[in-house]
């Protein structure tokens, strides 16, 4: 697989890389470098780019993908409360049982196709929601969410009491006021988290880079391409679509996994439909079928979601200070619609704006740039050639 990587691919491997783990650096005039924020980045940049194996190589859209963020964070800190605070067990289990669960949903959601298949996921994430929300409240706590506490005595008799951590117990792992997941005692928060995420980051956009190169990639775009045609020839796409969902899930479970890891605490919320259609105007942001296209979308959402949900009148006034008053209060009226808790007019607004004028995303932006840039470059040096003859 790794034979068939050119050498561009691998600059784009490692110039990749080396932007996830300066960006702490690179953010900082944005105000986009604290540590709450780039984890963000990092986490949603799997999410989208795991949802993007399916939906982007394949064309099923999905509008389920937050079961999957739901049973990863939700099987994390049960890992928490009975095994260890050390994240590795949960990142384990989460990206295992995430993928099982996919695998159940997919074996019945890929009966159909189009319209229908995205309603099936649909159908099957709200179920999700709604059982974690109030009929499986002994496992997921309802509305309350699930909480990492302190280990129980022997005294206490409920789980949600206080937690087993039998790993923890048998190597002596003490615990001093309230319970922090650790990567063999390197805490999971700060820009310690931040690195640990960004570093399976790199990982997941490896890993979706080789799938991309791959056979089993290929026949995922011929999938996209003339599902039809393939059919006709004798190809069982059914396996591949299956794989491909199971895929696109297990990355969602490392996500949701991480979302717990990072802040431990699972709740029903993080199934919600809202969540599967965040991660599809990720994707379309950035751009379908692209590998840094997804990333580019993710970032972007979570930067205005953080950035333009905090500003508030007081800001829109000092940016139009330069003004008369009556022409700043006209602004501010006008704009603060677009702000604060109205941030999502704005989401709108640049959703639109992207699918009108750039229906390949943000990709096909930059590759328009790139392509009149070298266009112009090719010709200055034809000029030069024509000039030396």
């Amino acid at each position: 697989m790794l034979k068939s990587f050119t050498s561009k691919d691998w600059l784009l491997l490692i110039g990749f890389s080396i932007v996830v783990l300066v960006s702490p650096w690179t953010l900082q005039p944005f105000g986009a470098a604290y540590p709450d924020l780039l984890q963000k980045f990092c986490i949603f940049g799997i999410f989208a780019v795991g949802f993007n194996i399916l939906f982007g190589m394949t064309g099923y859209l999905s509008f389920g993908h937050a079961a999957f963020i739901g049973m990863g964070s939700y099987v994390s800190v049960w890992c928490f409360k009975l095994l260890s605070m050390n994240v590795l067990p949960a990142l384990i289990l989460s990206v295992l049982l995430a993928g099982v669960f996919a695998l159940l949903i997919g074996l019945v959601s890929l009966r159909r196709s189009g319209i229908y298949f995205s309603i099936l996921t649909l159908a099957f994430a709200q179920m999700s929601y709604n059982l974690a929300y109030s009929v499986l409240t002994p496992i997921t706590n309802g509305e309350t969410g699930l909480q990492v506490r302190a280990i129980r005595d022997s005294a206490e008799t409920s789980l949600l009491d206080g937690d087993i951590r039998i790993i923890d117990q048998a190597f002596g792992i003490k615990e001093a006021g309230v319970p922090i997941t650790n990567l063999f005692g390197m805490k999971m928060s700060g820009y310690e988290g931040f690195y640990f995420c960004a570093v399976l980051l790199i990982i997941a956009f490896f890993i979706a880079m080789c799938i991309f190169k791959s056979n089993f990639g290929m026949m995922l775009k011929a999938i996209k391409s003339n599902q039809n045609r393939l059919n006709y020839t004798g190809i069982h796409t059914r396996p591949y679509l299956i794989a491909a969902f199971v895929i696109s899930g297990m990355y969602a479970g490392l996500a949701g996994s991480l979302m717990a890891i990072t802040d431990p605490i699972a709740g029903a919320e993080r199934m919600q439909w809202t969540a599967s259609g965040e991660v599809v105007l990720m994707t379309i942001l950035g751009g379908v079928g692209t590998l840094l296209g997804p990333i580019l979308g993710a970032g972007l959402i979570k930067f205005a979601e953080q950035k333009v949900s905090s500003w508030n009148e007081g800001i829109l006034h000092n940016f139009v200070s330069f003004l008369p008053d009556s022409v700043q209060d006209f602004f501010v009226s006008l704009f603060s619609m677009f702000v604060g808790e109205g941030w999502h007019l704005t989401l709108g607004l640049l959703f639109m704006i992207i699918v009108i004028f750039l229906p390949g995303g943000l990709m096909e932006g930059f590759n328009r740039i790139w392509n009149r840039l070298r266009g112009k470059n090719s010709d200055e040096a034809k000029s030069v050639v024509t000039a030396n003859e």
